[in-house]
């Protein structure tokens, strides 16, 4: 028992520390002395102090980090701010062209003559002088509220967001009506290229210049005949023109007959398409054979006076949908 208590007091001794202060040469030092379980207690306190301050410093910097990323994305949320208010800009700006790309496409639509998709507004157009009647009173029972035809359509209801709207919600219905106009816009374009595909083919096949340059001797419609001395309806132009004269294809087309008749003399017909036809008589000599293409301006024959002719010239025919018209309609220059 006194063997442990000494043991016990040794290291109690062991642990025990004392401090000594030197104030100067003339002073007394100071001596502070700490008993074992005192160091221990201040040993314990100091560990739990550093132990403190690690976590202090570590929340710190974590907290530091938190901050850092915060402004980071305070940074980002405003620049993507400002992208999506130019995006949504820019779609507007797309919208108006948009608009004006609609407008000009429906006036190509009337100059190239498709029909317009709204047969209800063809059928309420209404007009000229009128009078009053029945003291200027309207009738009962008339309806006259008809819009007249070409009243532009409505602008769209989203073109202008409603106030509050979220900008990100804007964007999505400014894109979605930009995604379906623009399909809309794509076909139209298309059918105005077809059309005008078409328009310049039937322009091309369409008999508008002189077949060759003289002096109309015979005019289209009623004359009393060279021959007979009778009143006779001539189906043609008679050009008078130098023997040889080279005789050009009014308009685009192809050859269908190319030969001899008794009363034409050396013939062509061709055919432009579109119901169109032309015919040229009394040839001095064939420049194509039936079956060849020919463009406007292409020479076909020369001028003669073979067949039923009192001299040469040339016996211009035009004909629509099998029926003669006077070939000076179809003849601009």
């Amino acid at each position: 028992m006194n063997r442990d208590m000494d043991t016990t007091g040794k290291n109690q001794a062991a642990d025990a520390c004392t401090i000594v202060i030197f104030r100067g040469a003339k002073s007394a030092p100071l001596r502070f002395s700490f008993s074992g379980p005192t160091m221990k207690r201040i040993k314990i306190l100091g560990l739990g102090l550093l132990l403190a301050q690690g976590l202090f410093l570590t929340h710190y910097v974590i907290q530091s980090s938190q901050v850092w990323e915060l402004e980071i994305l305070r940074e980002e949320t405003a620049t993507l701010r400002g992208q999506t208010t130019s995006f949504s800009t820019s779609l507007e700006d797309l919208k108006r062209r948009m608009l004006t790309m609609k407008e000009v496409n429906q006036r190509l639509r009337i100059m190239l003559g498709i029909q317009d998709q709204r047969p209800a507004d063809m059928m309420s157009g209404k007009g000229g002088s009128e009078r009053p009647m029945d003291g200027g009173q309207p009738l009962e029972g008339v309806d006259l509220t008809n819009q007249p035809v070409g009243t532009p359509d409505p602008p769209p209801a989203d073109v202008t967001p409603k106030e509050g709207k979220p900008l990100i919600e804007k964007v999505q219905q400014d894109i979605a009506w930009l995604q379906h106009h623009s399909t809309e816009e794509e076909r139209i374009l298309e059918e105005l290229i077809e059309a005008a595909k078409d328009k310049s083919a039937r322009w091309a096949a369409t008999p508008s210049i002189w077949p060759v340059r003289g002096w109309v001797t015979s005019g289209f419609g009623a004359r009393i005949s060279p021959f007979t001395n009778q009143l006779a309806m001539h189906d043609g132009l008679d050009i008078g023109a130098a023997p040889n004269t080279p005789i050009q294809a009014p308009a685009n087309g192809h050859v269908i007959s190319a030969g001899f008749d008794a009363k034409m003399g050396n013939m062509v017909l061709i055919d432009h398409g579109y119901g169109i036809q032309t015919e040229y008589g009394h040839l001095a000599k064939l420049l194509v054979r039936q079956g060849q293409k020919v463009k406007r301006g292409d020479i076909v024959a020369l001028v003669g006076s073979t067949g039923l002719s009192t001299g040469p010239h040339l016996h211009y025919m035009v004909k629509v949908k099998g029926q003669t018209v006077n070939p000076h309609n179809y003849i601009l220059d």
